[in-house]
């Protein structure tokens, strides 16, 4: 593709890379990836993976899809995920990042919002029929116009990308790679419900960067990312983390524990990218003996309430880094301490990449909202979106207008350490794993099943919440979710447990 370059984005520091060392080795699948998707696995060259990413760029520009057009993704933690997220940045796109659990009704919420033109995804993940699920979503949102797919026996309709970069098209179109324009479209829940959140180049990389400079990842560090990518925060630890370490990205779909301690082993990753509460398990198992060659683990906390209270790290060969999530408004990350393990203090005020160093840029700003809450600003933060709506009122004035994300975590200072404690999540807002959902919304699927339903989260101290149902036929309850097109973690909560030990 002909580009103007005038400020960095994901693309930019790609072809950076790969002007440096094009025969580098770049991406690698799961060992698993056979089983979650039914393609083999792959290992691909900076070179290689570049010559992917223009046939698929050239694909969407021959399809029709103009620039700053948005292209939904739904695909697991392979390769196909990166290699598809640059090239529709190469090809002057938007990308919507869309969870895997998402089912239709989340799907055509999203597509709707959005007004995506077009929606990438896989033939199966893990024995579900995605592309069953991305063309019935399609038909229900007026402004797709292609829905593309990678895999075998896809659905009359659905155009293949693998033939696409089999076949690669010649097609080129100029693209400015400008890191203010848009570069994602995540989704959160908040108090005030579902909303889309765009982000630019630069708030992505910003993401990245602290992250990055906070644990302290080498140049060319091969790193093992095992946390799911459709999320600004999966994103930035894994991709962007990646772009700027200018090393190899592995990746492992959640999860199956032997065969990430076997690609650890094999590839002698030196960075490994984690759910907190799974790496400080794998600490507990003798990491130091297991996986000797890792030097840098992040540990990633959507219950950012919970770092407080978590055990020790004890693996001495390896730093670290507890990286905060406040769904998709922000983050920020503080590696532990080296002589106990004990989580950093974290407080109030401006802090730099890396967070210890004196004059070290500025990665973001924490403070103390004045009804008692969590607020974060700085540049990957996404203040826009999060804009609180306006006031009734009858006055013409503007209101004034605010430079920071209430996360609507509930916090407080310790006076004995001046440091921020995190003390409960967002009121009414119920997080499974990465998966947000209103009380509300629960409740009002639960009445939608009949009388003497109940649908509830229930407190986790792995995940948040874990989802729990019951009704007067649980079977006939999972069929009437999986007819409104809901997500498996409210299908499973019906599961019937009389058999369980």
């Amino acid at each position: 593709m002909n580009q103007i370059n005038t400020s960095p984005t994901l693309d930019a520091l790609f072809q950076r890379i790969l002007a440096r060392k094009p025969e580098a080795l770049a991406l690698v699948d799961p060992d698993n990836k056979m089983r979650v998707t039914g393609r083999g696995a792959k290992r691909l060259t900076y070179a290689e993976a570049d010559r992917a990413i223009s046939a698929l760029a050239a694909h969407f520009v021959d399809a029709g899809l103009p620039a700053h057009s948005v292209i939904a993704v739904q695909l697991p933690n392979t390769m196909e995920f990166a290699l598809t997220v640059l090239a529709a940045h190469r090809a002057g796109l938007v990308v919507a990042l869309f969870p895997l659990l998402w089912r239709q009704a989340e799907l055509v919420a999203a597509l709707n919002r959005t007004s995506a033109r077009a929606i990438v995804t896989c033939a199966k993940v893990d024995g579900i029929s995605h592309a069953d699920l991305a063309m019935n979503a399609a038909a229900e949102a007026f402004s797709i116009r292609h829905v593309f797919g990678f895999g075998s026996d896809l659905p009359e309709g659905m155009g293949s990308l693998d033939q696409a970069i089999e076949h690669r098209s010649s097609t080129v179109r100029p693209v400015i790679q400008d890191g203010r324009k848009a570069a994602i479209i995540s989704f959160d829940v908040t108090a005030d419900g579902f909303r889309a959140v765009p982000r630019t180049h630069l708030s992505l990389i910003a993401g990245g960067l602290a992250l990055s400079l906070e644990s302290d990842i080498a140049q060319g560090a091969t790193l093992m990312s095992a946390f799911a990518p459709t999320s600004f925060a999966g994103l930035a630890c894994a991709m962007v983390v990646w772009l700027l370490s200018g090393g190899t990205l592995a990746l492992h779909h959640p999860f199956d524990g032997d065969v990430l301690e076997q690609q650890i082993d094999e590839l002698a990753s030196d960075t490994l990218i984690v759910p907190a509460p799974l790496a400080l398990r794998l600490d507990e198992l003798d990491l130091a003996a297991r996986m000797p060659s890792l030097r840098n683990v992040i540990g990633l906390w959507r219950a950012p309430e919970q770092v407080a209270s978590s055990p020790r790290w004890t693996a001495r060969h390896a730093s670290f880094t507890d990286a905060y999530l406040f769904g998709e408004a922000a983050l920020f990350a503080a590696r532990r301490s080296a002589q106990d393990g004990s989580p950093a203090l974290v407080k109030p005020g401006p802090h730099g990449a890396p967070r210890e160093m004196p004059g070290s840029s500025i990665a973001g700003e924490i403070l103390l909202t004045a009804k008692g809450t969590l607020g974060l600003r700085g540049p990957m933060v996404a203040v826009a979106a999060y804009a609180p709506p306006p006031s009734p009122s009858d006055s013409l004035s503007a209101q004034p207008s605010r430079d920071y994300v209430d996360t609507e975590y509930a916090a407080r200072l310790e006076r004995s350490t001046g440091a921020i404690a995190i003390t409960a999540p967002p009121s009414g807002v119920m997080a499974v794993g990465g998966y947000r959902f209103l009380a509300s919304d629960l409740q009002e699927w639960g009445r939608r099943l009949g009388q003497g339903a109940l649908l509830t989260a229930l407190p986790d101290r792995l995940s948040g919440h874990r989802l729990a149902g019951r009704a007067q036929d649980n079977a006939r309850a999972r069929d009437a979710l999986l007819e409104l097109g809901l997500n498996p973690l409210m299908v499973e909560a019906f599961r019937d447990r009389t058999s369980a030990p």
